[in-house]
């Protein structure tokens, strides 16, 4: 069916929703929009679907949340009764129509007998993950869309152990999802009658408390909070989000009493009206965030996205100003923190495991194995990390102490099996309080880590190319890198060439190949000879294709000009292609 009769059967729906059909009158002559709307399904990938809210199969909407909900009854259905006994468990965060579609896919989940237990307003991510665990639930359902801009919203499905669905069950999933060719006429059950027949229940607060409680024991030196915790200054911001009450409820229970939230973000706003984007990557998301620090000298800034699976820290450098960590200096500075006070403490196990993402710093890497710990990548994507910490759970080959990659994601206590912003504020703010009682600032610890273990540095490009047109350019770039790779950047050779989409690595020099033990997926590393890499992948959730890069050299001017260098190359040929 093409995009114009789509269209058409939408547009004639006689029951369609009020509001899509005030949308669809509004565009009826712009064609390029109507075509972006229907021209194909919005995608449902491994790790749920996202997308621009408004009409259209190619849009989040009732209809569409129906659908992706409907797949995941009937994907249930196929397990047994049993799980479907166990039933889901859905939250959703502060965004435009997250409350109304949280409560479509329960009825439509209930309308195939499937129990689920519904958050009775907004929790962070991560207490869902955690959620599915306690109510030994067979499922568990996000609606957000993280830190995308307020017009999108989303939908994330997770698994028995908490974590997003790995490849084989969430390609499973997708397949029902994509066999369902009608998301207008799908059923869905009455909500008085679900809660009649218990098929419908409200997450109680015992869960919040049980949450909290686990939150505690992250801490890896309570002594160091009751000495100087009331001591350091924190500002905090949910951005609007969902982290507000757990993250404020976590710090002052463990001796943080000294924390400013910004008040201009601290309610839950869809519009994210005071920030270009509620992302904590972003050093504006911080403005108002600096100018409360810096009216209270504050020791630390924390900023968590919408849905509290990401937070930002900003801390204040040699010349007193703040700056904002990336992702992987936030990981260095938490791994080595708490691997160097279990090393005292001598609890280090001797088969502990800390695992990062293919794209994420090899500083990690030196500060795990310093430690004698072992360092794991995996591809991009938390739940590859959930995945590997349930199957060393089973089999007990290792110890899991912590997990996170570059875009601002972290795990310490694996009681969640997503990246949790709400435990990284309370390690944040324990780092704060170790460099605090050693009377350092947080930067000046980075510093120390860097003349420990070398001059690590590392930036993210990212290429917004959206609709059907942009999606096509994407594809190109990246086939271009395939089909003709690199063989010099930056006045480097590239010594090695990984195709996780083949499985292949290749050594250039000897052109030898050899095999990837990781899942596919359409993306490209190059490692150069000086020990420098770049990767290539398109975004999962955004019509983007993002640039990774890193370096090692002997000093930080070093590392930063050889970066730009690195950046510069790359991104040359990039807008060549574009």
């Amino acid at each position: 069916m093409n995009w114009r009769a789509r269209y058409g059967r939408w547009n004639n729906f006689h029951a369609l929703e009020k509001e899509l059909k005030e949308t669809l009158t509004k565009i009826e002559s712009d064609e390029g929009a109507l075509e972006d709307c229907f021209y194909k399904d919005l995608e449902f990938g491994t790790g749920g679907m996202r997308g621009e809210i408004g009409p259209g199969p190619n849009r989040m909407n009732t209809y569409t949340i129906r659908r992706a909900a409907k797949g995941l009854a009937l994907f249930i259905e196929a397990q047994g009764e049993e799980a479907k006994k166990r039933g889901v468990v859905i939250a959703y965060d502060s965004r435009h129509k997250s409350p109304e579609f949280a409560k479509e896919a329960a009825l439509t989940l209930g309308k195939h007998g499937v129990k689920t237990y519904l958050f009775l307003d907004l929790r962070p991510t991560p207490e869902l993950s955690y959620a599915v665990r306690k109510l030994n639930a067979y499922g568990g359902i996000v609606v957000t869309a993280s830190h995308n801009p307020p017009e999108y919203n989303g939908f994330k499905v997770y698994g028995p152990d908490g974590g997003q669905l790995p490849p084989g069950p969430a390609d499973e999933l997708v397949r029902y999802v994509n066999g369902i060719e009608d998301e207008l006429t799908i059923e869905v059950a009455d909500e008085l009658e679900l809660k009649a027949e218990r098929l419908l229940q409200i997450v109680a607060e015992e869960v919040d408390n049980a949450y909290n409680e686990e939150l505690k024991t992250i801490v890896v030196n309570p002594d160091l909070l009751k000495e100087v915790g009331g001591d350091v200054k924190i500002i905090f911001t949910p951005l609007h989000g969902t982290a507000n009450v757990s993250v404020r409820r976590v710090l002052e229970e463990t001796g943080f009493t000294d924390v400013t939230v910004v008040a201009e973000q601290e309610l839950p706003d869809p519009q994210f009206s005071t920030v270009k984007s509620p992302n904590p990557e972003e050093h504006a998301a911080f403005e108002l965030a600096i100018q409360y620090g810096e009216k209270v000298g504050a020791d630390l800034l924390l900023a968590t996205d919408p849905d509290a699976d990401r937070v930002g820290l900003a801390v204040k450098n040699n010349d007193g100003e703040y700056v904002v960590l990336t992702g992987n200096q936030t990981g260095a500075l938490l791994l080595d923190y708490i691997l160097s006070q279990k090393e005292k403490q001598g609890t280090l196990p001797a088969n502990g495991i800390v695992m990062k993402t293919i794209v994420t710093s090899e500083l990690g890497r030196a500060i795990a194995e310093h430690y004698g710990m072992t360092a794991m990548d995996t591809l991009t994507g938390f739940k590859f990390i959930g995945e590997k910490i349930a199957q060393f759970e089973q089999t007990g080959e290792h110890t899991f102490l912590f997990g996170y990659e570059e875009s601002y994601g972290y795990l310490i206590g694996d009681f969640v099996r997503d990246k949790d912003a709400v435990q990284a504020c309370l390690a944040a703010a324990e780092l704060a309080a170790y460099y605090k009682s050693r009377q350092m600032t947080v930067y000046e610890g980075l510093l120390e880590l860097y003349d420990k273990y070398g001059y690590f540095q590392e930036s993210l490009q990212s290429l917004t190319l959206k609709g059907k047109a942009g999606i096509e350019k994407i594809q190109s770039i990246i086939s271009s890198f395939r089909t003709e790779p690199p063989v010099e950047i930056a006045g480097n050779r590239v010594a090695y060439i990984e195709d996780y989409q083949s499985s292949q690595s290749m050594n250039v020099a000897l052109a030898e190949p050899s095999m990837i033990q990781l899942p596919k997926s359409n993306v490209l590393k190059y490692k150069l000879e000086d020990g420098s890499w770049f990767c290539i992948r398109p975004s999962g959730t955004e019509p983007k294709v993002k640039f990774y890069f890193g370096v090692q050299k002997n000093s930080l001017e070093e590392s930063r000009l050889s970066l730009l260098e690195l950046e510069q190359a790359v991104m040359n040929r990039v807008h060549a292609l574009s």
